[in-house]
């Protein structure tokens, strides 16, 4: 077992450079890929990297109501509410349930390809959303 975290201790350092540098390059690109979906919805980009914001923002753009964000803070609800948000996502840009399935399961691909690719926001504005 000491060899072992000897081994953990003493790994190669560039090794380690290049995966975090790999992984902040993913990061990014995923980011940017959120961005880009908020603001092919009319909604303000920098909204995608503020946490709880970002969910209230994301029940917009799925046509769901903004108190929603409250059964997010539900646990085992939070998933439910989750998956009904990206299929309102999905469907808002014109997408089917296989789709959807991708953004829950696979968000770090699926958004960079919503928001990048040729997809059209086909929801209402934001402010019809308000009533609720």
């Amino acid at each position: 077992m000491n060899d072992l975290l000897l081994f953990a201790q003493n790994n190669n350092g560039a090794a380690s450079l290049v995966t975090l540098v790999i992984m902040l390059g993913i990061v990014v690109f995923v980011i940017a890929g959120v961005w880009k979906t908020f603001e092919k919805a009319g909604e303000p980009g920098w909204a995608s990297i503020i946490p709880i914001y970002n969910i209230l923002v994301m029940c917009r753009i799925a046509g769901k109501p903004e108190w929603w964000i409250i059964l997010m803070f539900i646990p085992f609800v939070n998933m439910i509410v989750s998956i009904i948000v990206m299929v309102g996502i999905a469907e808002n840009f014109g997408k089917g349930i296989g789709y959807a399935l991708g953004l829950v399961f696979f968000g770090f691909i699926f958004f960079p390809l919503l928001g990048f690719g040729d997809a059209v926001y086909e929801g209402g504005s934001a402010e019809a959303y308000d009533t609720y």
